[in-house]
This record gives C-alpha cells, sequence and structure tokens, in this order.
C-alpha cells in the first residue's frame, strides 16, 4: 500500500519558515506520510493539507480543495490566525496528531457571487467596494426580492460564519459562530444613522445594485478582486454549504478562540 499523500502550503516570507519545512517534513517521515509542496502537485489526490501559514495562506488552501474537500490543518505563521489549529511554537505536537488523524473536522459554507454571466466562490466573504478615486458608492441590496437597503457608502460585505471574524467584524457586522447556516449583508460606512447589518437565512438569495450612473465598484472574494460591478449592473450571491473542510484539534472552541484572538467581548 503506497503511503498517504500530504500537501504542504508554505509563507514563502514568515520568520522560521525554512526551520518548519524541516519539521513537518521530518513529522510526515515519522508517520509513514508522503509530504509534497503544493506547487508540485500535479495529479495527487492528497488526504490531508497542512499549512505554515496566515489566515489567507489557510483560505488558500481550503479554495484550492473544494472539489475534493480535503481537510485543511493550519499552523499558524501568520498573525491572527483564526482558522489556525495551532499556533507556530506548537508544531510538532500539531503535526504528530494531525499525521496520526487525531483531528475533527469542521465543514465550511461558501458565497457564490455570479455577474457578467461569471461566478466567483468566497470562503469568508464577498465585497463591493468604491474604488480609492471614485466617488462615493450607491448600493441597494434585496432579499428574497425584497429591496431592504439604499444608501450612499463606500461598499457592502456579505460574509460566511467563517468570515464573520473578518471585513465583517472590522466593518462592525455580528459574529456568526461556526456552525451556524446563514450570512451577514452589511454596508461599509453608510451615509445614514439607519443601516444596520443583517443575518441572512441561507436558502434566500442576495441581489446588490449600483446605482451610480458613471462609476463602477470592485467587487472582491476573501479580499481579491475578481472584477467589477458596473454602473446599473446587479450581482447575485448565493450561500452555498460545506463547500470546504477545515481541521481542528479535537475539543477546540470556537468562543475561547474569539476571546483568545479578539479578547473579551464585554468587560
Amino acid at each position: 500500500m503506497s503511503a498517504p499523500v500530504a500537501l504542504l502550503f508554505t509563507h514563502e516570507h514568515a520568520e522560521g519558515i525554512d526551520r518548519a519545512i524541516e519539521v513537518c517534513g521530518a513529522a510526515a517521515e515519522r508517520h509513514g506520510w508522503n509530504l509534497v509542496r503544493s506547487a508540485d502537485r500535479a495529479d495527487l489526490k492528497p488526504e490531508l493539507c497542512i499549512v505554515l501559514g496566515g489566515d489567507g495562506m489557510v483560505l488558500n488552501a481550503l479554495r484550492t480543495t473544494t472539489a475534493t474537500k480535503t481537510p485543511v490543518f493550519g499552523i499558524n505563521f501568520g498573525r491572527v490566525g483564526f482558522l489556525a489549529a495551532v499556533e507556530a511554537d506548537q508544531i510538532e505536537l500539531g503535526l504528530d496528531r494531525a499525521f496520526a488523524g487525531d483531528t475533527e473536522q469542521i465543514d465550511l459554507p461558501g458565497l457564490n457571487v455570479k455577474m457578467d454571466g461569471e461566478t466567483s466562490l468566497g470562503l469568508n466573504d464577498v465585497s463591493f467596494s468604491r474604488r480609492p478615486r471614485g466617488g462615493v458608492a450607491e448600493l441597494s441590496y434585496r432579499i428574497a426580492d425584497e429591496e431592504v437597503g439604499h444608501v450612499r457608502c463606500d461598499g457592502l460585505v456579505a460574509a460566511t460564519s467563517t468570515g464573520s471574524t473578518g471585513y465583517n467584524l472590522a466593518n462592525n457586522g455580528p459574529i456568526l459562530a461556526w456552525g451556524v447556516d446563514g450570512y451577514v449583508v452589511s454596508y461599509i460606512a453608510p451615509h445614514t444613522l439607519t443601516a444596520r447589518a443583517l443575518v441572512v437565512a441561507p436558502g434566500d438569495v442576495l441581489h446588490v445594485v449600483n446605482h451610480r450612473s458613471r462609476d463602477s465598484v470592485d467587487a472582491a472574494v476573501d479580499g481579491v478582486q475578481v472584477g467589477e460591478l458596473a454602473p446599473g449592473a446587479e450581482a447575485e450571491v448565493t450561500y452555498q454549504g460545506d463547500v470546504a473542510r477545515l481541521a481542528q484539534l479535537p475539543g477546540s472552541n470556537f468562543y475561547h478562540r474569539i476571546r483568545e484572538k479578539f479578547g473579551h467581548l464585554a468587560v
């Protein structure tokens, strides 16, 4: 029987990354795994993905594995590391448990955004934002064919529970615990005193319309621009459950993670 394959994703510029790669190789050999760098993956069918990096690198690995839903195990070499299973100083313990199969797996949802006949998938969020030298945006959105908001603003964010601790959190939107079905819609810097974030049911479709007569707004998924919403144009955002799989250590607690990464919600 051939050795199981683990795909390694790395943050090239993180401090201590070369040593961490050596530790990964030794741990894989110790547990009888074949460790392959992601750039050399070709037609391999990995059973596990190991990420040495921050949340952006974990998201990259998750997007790469949506077709197979290969579990992704992150070791934090970034700043926040909310999606990571362990911190960099726990790398040997984390790898030993990951390669031994001692993990729990969490199915993560996504958001599909359709514009101009093209569809892109975001695991964290979909955002529409004014351009740096453009005018203030004017965006409306409909849920289940009912207009809910229409304001001048800097943009709009739709976030999954996974992404609710990212752009949505910085935008003062509510945090959704992992496992909550649905998504959050919030305006960025709305020019009104009444705009509030809204938690949307998973089956309800979001339509975003750009009402500006001249300026387009940029559309991005997980912080990466995928296109633009032209004046008068409309984008459709739909929720999709269980598109990727995150591996964590058994007993990992979402609420403990919130406190450790962001502090107490109230003191």
